[in-house]
């Protein structure tokens, strides 16, 4: 059937209505900031409603510091810092401007050798800075109980790689929560809301900056 001028003027008109569609949202500006949390079990908020966990409770802390910021959790219940490296391509997503790298608990959980997890961290870290993401380390405290040698050796992974890289340092992901009854769960391990909330506020200005620096 040949087209008549009014028709072949009808999808003019809407070919460029398409193209003024597709066009909407390049002229509507950047979506929301994301920050990426890749982590364990405390980033996927074991033992939590999904309102209480890490990612939605460092989101709350960061809409007055950093307006606009969506934090999406990407934690992995019982991985290893080996774990996070195997995954943290895909976990990770494109959109990301600032990962908080949480992993290393299970690590010393199981004992396993610092070097172990500290060339996994370093691989994760060097993945991330070749995608143009930013990074924060959080780092552990390990206890002495465990054996200071292997406490010490541990505890030095964080800020050597922090140095290493020129990424920033949260120090110890449980300051003020490992240890406090009333922060923690009945296994002594995972924070309660109250603890997550404690780790949420300490995170949120260093992540903050972290953005700020984009």
């Amino acid at each position: 059937m040949s087209s008549t001028p009014s028709s072949t003027l009808t999808r003019r008109a809407f070919a460029a209505l398409l193209a003024s569609a597709a066009a909407a949202p390049a002229l509507a500006g950047p979506g929301p900031r994301v920050v990426t949390l890749l982590g364990d079990s405390i980033t996927a908020g074991f033992g939590l409603p999904s309102r209480e966990a890490l990612p939605a409770r460092l989101e709350a802390r960061l809409a007055p510091l950093a307006p606009g910021t969506r934090v999406r959790g990407a934690g992995g219940s019982g991985d290893t810092s080996a774990d996070g490296l195997a995954r943290v391509d895909f976990s990770v997503q494109a959109d990301t401007a600032v990962c908080l790298v949480a992993l290393g608990g299970n690590d010393l959980l199981q004992g396993l050798e610092p070097a172990g997890t500290k060339a996994s961290l370093d691989r994760i870290i060097r993945r991330l800075k070749a995608r143009r993401i930013g990074v924060v380390l959080a780092g552990l405290t390990a206890p002495p109980a465990i054996g200071r040698a292997y406490a010490r050796e541990f505890g030095a992974i964080f800020p050597a790689l922090a140095r290493q890289h020129g990424v920033a340092l949260y120090p110890d992901l449980l300051a003020g929560v490992a240890g406090v009854p009333g922060l923690n769960q009945r296994d002594g391990i995972h924070p309660n809301a109250a603890g997550v909330a404690v780790i949420a506020r300490g995170l949120a200005p260093v992540v903050a900056r972290a953005l700020a620096a984009r």
